[in-house]
């Protein structure tokens, strides 16, 4: 009597340090999940998806660029819905966390979890599940409760775009150019982020921004 096996899991890794996913690949490799491809930067990770078709893409948050794991994602999922995508991070800010998984991420990750919690990531990602880490949820299912104020909550796709730019310091007829919109639309909107969110100071504004890891610091 034979028993089948299982073919392992192909994954691409995205991370900017070389020896972080050196390490990793060691450790999804003795559990069975084989590595087809790392990428160093964002758009790496695009191009790489695209090329290399893995089960489940893993990408890190921050690469130290403009581009982020988020806008990756974002790409990736635009040309295929089906993604997999488990996100790894240093980070563990409630929101970010959130802003993960409403993107369409099957689970994130904290880099200094298990590997067998990646493992298990990868696994239930593959298998089409969603995963969630047991202090993941307990912060989800917190944040919830108490409400979540964010801005990647209460703005839509495009006050969220102008509020990282208004963070990083620019003018509404800098947005305007940058946009390709009316100066006057951009003040409008403008407007009403700051009314949702009930900040007008600019200094606020970039300080929201920094906290909720829209910008860097």
């Amino acid at each position: 009597m034979t028993t089948e096996t299982k073919p392992a899991i192909k994954v691409l890794l995205a991370d900017d340090h070389p020896i972080v996913m050196s390490g990793c690949q060691a450790s999804l490799s003795s559990l069975g999940i084989t590595t087809i491809g790392q990428a160093k930067t964002p758009a790496d990770a695009v191009r790489l998806y695209a090329e290399l078709k893995p089960d489940v893409i893993v990408l890190d948050l921050k690469f130290g660029l403009a581009q982020t794991g988020f806008d990756a994602a974002k790409d990736i999922l635009k040309s295929d819905p089906s993604a997999k995508i488990v996100f790894w991070s240093q980070g563990d800010q409630d929101n970010v966390i959130k802003e993960a998984y409403r993107i369409g991420a099957h689970a994130y990750v904290m880099k200094v979890a298990d590997p067998a919690d990646l493992a298990a990531a990868i696994t239930n990602a593959h298998d089409g599940h969603m995963y969630f880490h047991p202090a993941i949820a307990e912060r989800l299912a917190s944040l919830s409760v108490r409400g979540d104020k964010s801005p990647q909550v209460v703005l839509d796709e495009r006050e969220l775009e102008v509020f990282k730019l208004m963070a990083q310091g620019m003018t509404n007829m800098e947005i305007a150019t940058q946009l390709h919109l009316a100066p006057r639309t951009i003040s409008t909107i403008s407007q009403t982020i700051k009314d949702k969110l009930g900040v007008h100071r600019p200094a606020d504004i970039t300080l929201m921004a920094v906290r909720h890891a829209i910008i860097e610091a």
